[in-house]
């Protein structure tokens, strides 16, 4: 039995959700735990060069694993199944960055 109602059990309400959930689980991450005095953006671009990039990318995408995990059990499959192919491009950049 559907917990959610039909009118937010829609592809893209999950697949615009999730491309936001990375860009902004990073930017509290770093709020709460960068080594450096710099502001977001001066972060990002130290980071750039290095792998630490890549796995804080990685890191980044698995909330939207949970969401996925979250809504299938709720048999939300169309919301899970826009979470699930917006995270992808996340998890190939992140591999790419390893």
């Amino acid at each position: 039995m559907p917990i959610m109602s039909n009118k937010w059990n829609n592809f893209w309400v999950g697949f615009f959700l999730s491309l936001w959930i990375p860009p902004a689980f990073i930017y509290v991450y770093l709020a709460q735990f960068s080594p450096f005095e710099t502001n977001f953006v001066a972060t990002i671009q130290h980071l750039y060069p290095s792998e630490l990039l890549g796995k804080l990318l990685l890191l980044s995408a698995f909330p939207n694993l949970a969401l996925v995990f979250l809504f299938y059990k709720t048999d939300s499959f169309k919301l899970s199944q826009g979470i699930l192919i917006a995270a992808m491009p996340y998890f190939i950049a992140s591999f790419f960055m390893l």
